[in-house]
């Protein structure tokens, strides 16, 4: 169960309707909800056909995004604000790598802020002045260039981690083991198979079947397991036939 968002995705002079649907995506998948939007470069970019097939069912956090016309006005009620850009300033806020600050950053309450600078000239001098620290995302240093919804996505996982994560949860039904009268039932099945192909020579056995009992047994079969080697057996009987 997840407590109040207090965590805010903000975008500023976002170009793509598309990286706009893609990054609330992002967000969701991390239960984060809350999205602002700067200046985007179109009006109605919430509403717009690329940005709903991005967002992917993440709909909802597109239909109660804002869009305000001032960084100020998107920081309204922050408390710690967290730059995105990559190129290196004279002056401003410390540079961070966000795993190291998240785990400083994690344990407090306060609500904070992740700041995303447009597609094509990333945030500007007087927007990074206004954060408390800027984020670096460690790249290969010959090329760090991120689209900006994988940049929305890295921070966000990383947030969330740092934060408690969520637990993976199963995809498949956990298989039921065999009892020992399966398993002695296909040991069985086999040792009559084997004898009648001549794999086995019942009379110089040379300890094939305690092997073979030593091997299913390591590997845990599921009843459908052993449904499955029968089925061989059966199958291997039938051709001889």
């Amino acid at each position: 169960m997840l407590g109040p968002d207090t965590t805010r995705f903000v975008l500023i002079g976002t170009s793509h309707p598309g990286n706009v649907g893609a990054a609330a995506r992002a967000m969701k998948v991390m239960g984060f909800t809350d999205l602002v939007l700067v200046a985007p470069r179109f009006a109605d970019v919430l509403q717009q056909a690329d940005a709903v097939a991005m967002a992917s069912g993440a709909t909802d956090v597109l239909t109660n995004a804002r869009i305000v016309t001032t960084l100020a006005e998107a920081l309204d009620g922050v408390s710690f604000t967290c730059a995105t850009a990559m190129t290196p300033r004279d002056f401003g806020p410390p540079t961070r790598a966000p795993r190291e600050l998240f785990a400083e950053l994690a344990p407090d309450t306060q609500r904070v802020a992740f700041v995303f600078g447009s597609e094509r000239f990333g945030m500007s001098n007087d927007d990074v002045y206004r954060c408390h620290v800027c984020l670096s995302i460690p790249t290969v240093p010959e090329y760090g260039s991120l689209n900006l919804a994988q940049a929305v996505q890295l921070l966000a996982y990383d947030w969330r981690q740092a934060l408690g994560g969520f637990p993976v949860l199963p995809r498949t039904v956990d298989a039921k083991r065999a009892d020992g009268v399966a398993v002695q039932g296909l040991l069985d099945h086999w040792q009559q198979t084997l004898v009648d192909i001549e794999f086995l020579d019942p009379l110089v056995p040379r300890k094939l079947m305690p092997r073979l009992r030593q091997l299913l047994n390591r590997a845990q079969l599921s009843i459908d397991e052993v449904h499955i080697l029968r089925g061989v057996a059966r199958a291997i009987e039938k051709a001889r036939r």
